[in-house]
């Protein structure tokens, strides 16, 4: 599987991605620069975590116009999965690759912790590898996470099985005290065209014992399963 991992400036978690491709994969990732036109050929598209540009204007904001962008967008459109994780979630929302805004958390304060998720979705490479209602850990560290849309693009994401996760409790019950951050409807990501996932949570931060658990390996395990079947 040939995958690539798109840097910004202030980027800090595609050493973690590349770690975690390379283990799973068997095969290391294209580190391609932000300043770049065009990507080479790639089965998947990953933007990692960090602080692109400082998180100057909004998160993400000045990194969805760089250069490259265009060409993940045309890669995007063929159907190239692509992943963004923490601020490549709000990069992705930035540059209009899914709907919505992640706004500063709820609390004013930045988080780092582990979080518990619900797998809502499992109509996609990313997801597939779970079973709905599932319950998994993972890590999350961001300080503008709040996922907001407006009631229209709630009810189309709902319908559409387009919530690939939302933020529980360790029993699965979606509460307000289970929400690290404030986001709508307790959404931790979400899905466009079954191909495109951003999510604020750090999968690649859990995929081996030594990290204290694998519940982000099968995110990783069924893409490559998935890219070897086609």
């Amino acid at each position: 599987m040939k995958s690539v991992v798109i840097v910004f400036p202030g980027s800090n978690r595609e050493r973690d991605m590349v770690y975690a491709l390379e283990t799973v994969t068997g095969r290391r990732p294209t580190l391609v620069w932000h300043m770049e036109t065009d990507l080479p050929p790639a089965d998947l598209i990953v933007l990692p975590g960090g602080f692109s540009y400082g998180d100057y204007l909004r998160a993400g904001a000045i990194a969805a116009r760089s250069p490259i962008i265009d060409a993940l967008a045309r890669r995007a459109r063929v159907g190239v999965p692509v992943l963004g994780i923490c601020n490549g979630f709000q990069i992705l929302c930035e540059a209009g690759l899914l709907p919505g805004v992640l706004m500063r958390n709820a609390s004013l304060r930045f988080v780092c912790r582990e979080a518990h998720l619900r797998v809502e979705s499992t109509a996609s490479p990313f997801t597939a590898g779970y079973r709905t209602g599932q319950v998994i850990r993972s890590p999350i560290a961001h300080g503008d996470g709040n996922y907001r849309c407006d009631p229209d693009m709630l009810a189309t994401l709902q319908d559409e099985d387009r919530i690939a996760f939302r933020y529980v409790d360790a029993t699965g019950t979606v509460s307000e005290s289970a929400n690290p951050n404030g986001s709508i409807d307790n959404i931790a990501g979400i899905l466009s065209g079954g191909t495109i996932l951003g999510m604020m949570p750090h999968p690649e931060n859990l995929i081996e014992p030594l990290q204290g658990g694998t519940d982000g390996r099968p995110m990783f395990e069924n893409i490559l399963t998935r890219l070897e079947t086609v």
